[in-house]
């Protein structure tokens, strides 16, 4: 223990970084457990969508709706999403929010939740993990 103490003496900024690793460490490990539950992979999505009829909301714009989505999904952009979501939603029914990746979906169900809807999710690698499982994407764009 004294050789312990004397190395910390001697070492100062050593310590401190690693103290200071530690405690990010630390915050990132709560902040990931405070957000686990908030996301459901691509398989999952699709037994909420199957057994519990799952409303399906794309957040991306209309343009990349257009080009791909899941099947019966409606397209509300990220910023009219909470303002709307009674209008669209029924808060005892399942909802998945869907983007690109994941990370804009995952911020909007906590507002989502705080809105009334309890039963929200993020697909979790969103689109791209949709894409990647071979699970089917419909196109809406016209041709011309």
């Amino acid at each position: 223990m004294a050789r312990f103490i004397e190395f910390c003496i001697n070492h100062p900024l050593l310590v401190g970084a690693t103290a200071l690793a530690l405690a990010a460490a630390i915050v990132i490990e709560v902040r990931l457990r405070g957000r686990a539950g908030r996301s459901v992979p691509p398989a999952q999505a699709v037994m909420l969508i199957n057994q519990q009829g799952a409303t399906v909301v794309d957040v991306r714009e209309k343009a990349s709706f257009e080009d791909g989505h899941i099947v019966d999904a409606i397209n509300l952009a990220g910023g009219e999403l909470v303002a709307n979501a009674g209008s669209h939603l029924k808060k005892k029914r399942p909802v998945i929010l869907v983007c690109d990746t994941g990370v804009q979906s995952a911020r909007l169900v906590d507002g989502l939740r705080k809105g009334g809807f309890e039963s929200s999710w993020s697909l979790d690698g969103g689109l791209a993990a949709w894409r990647r499982d071979n699970l089917p994407v419909v196109s809406t764009r016209k041709a011309g």
